[in-house]
């Protein structure tokens, strides 16, 4: 764990629960992909640019969730090196306060206000009004989150966050935190277009070829719709719908995971509201979602 692997001539990756990357601008300065979940990350981190006499000079965090975020602070602190990411995801980074604001709804509950939704803050700056190392460029792949990138490199190595996530973990998990499904979707389609040398997510294997991933994880986020559309076939709360979910994949209700799965599957609704799947009525101050006939 926490192993250094060259994937290009300029290219390494840090194999971790979160696999991050580094780039080689020079002889000595290095820009890092994403930095863990917290302060012990930062400082595995700080070891292995030591190790190899490296200087940090930025750090690209493909977005604002804490486990590509975590180590963030400590790196900052002992390097001075400068933090990049993209519009809100670069707000959010500056006030992780947000994240858990966002997962819960409104002022999260001290029990909330954890590691592993809320990352100490750190002072990033939007990535769009920076000029990057040449042969290292950003592009969007939202819909995980709200403004998600991924960072390809001058050896065509891709380094694609949170946009697909391996079998093992599709199939243990299921839900997939989803801030938007149509983005989601659009990602995935995008991500076939792309050719490269590898292509490494953060959460699975570094590959060099994604598109049975791609449909592994496009074939989950329909699983996940019909299997919602199903539960509506009678008017039904939020509350139920998510208890029926957690019921049908076997999964353990915390606080956590009420509001991680909790507003993928409000995203689910959204998205099928939207696209004349579901409806809506207010019954007895209650609202209801029901299946949409020949929707």
């Amino acid at each position: 764990m926490y192993e250094l692997i060259k994937v290009g001539d300029n290219t390494y990756y840090i194999d971790s629960p979160v696999k991050m990357g580094i780039f080689l601008v020079n002889n000595s300065d290095v820009y890092l992909i994403d930095s863990g979940n917290d302060k012990s990350v930062g400082k595995k981190i700080k070891k292995i640019l030591d190790e190899n006499n490296w200087n940090l000079k930025a750090i690209i965090n493909t977005h604002s969730h804490a486990d590509h975020i975590g180590g963030n602070r400590e790196l900052q602190n002992k390097t001075n090196c400068e933090i990049y990411s993209i519009g809100v995801e670069s707000s959010f980074i500056n006030n992780t306060i947000l994240e858990s604001s966002l997962l819960y709804g409104g002022y999260p509950l001290k029990k909330l206000r954890n590691k592993f939704l809320m990352a100490k803050e750190s002072k990033s700056e939007n990535i769009e009004n920076v000029k990057l190392p040449e042969g290292f460029e950003y592009f969007k792949i939202p819909g995980h989150s709200i403004e998600m990138i991924g960072i390809k490199t001058s050896d065509d190595i891709y380094f694609i966050a949170d946009s697909l996530f391996s079998e093992n973990v599709l199939n243990k998990y299921h839900i997939m935190y989803l801030y938007n499904i149509e983005k989601h979707l659009k990602t995935l389609d995008d991500l076939e277009k792309l050719e490269g040398k590898l292509f490494i997510p953060a959460h699975g294997n570094a590959t060099d070829d994604i598109k049975e991933l791609i449909e592994l994880n496009r074939d989950k986020t329909y699983e996940i719709m019909n299997k919602i559309i199903k539960i509506c076939e009678i008017p039904i709360s939020f509350e139920d719908i998510l208890q029926n979910i957690f019921n049908v994949y076997n999964l353990n209700m915390d606080m956590n995971q009420y509001v991680l799965v909790g507003n993928t599957i409000k995203s689910y609704i959204s998205y099928l509201c939207d696209n004349g799947k579901l409806e809506f009525h207010v019954i007895d101050n209650k609202i209801l979602y029901k299946e949409v006939e020949n929707g």
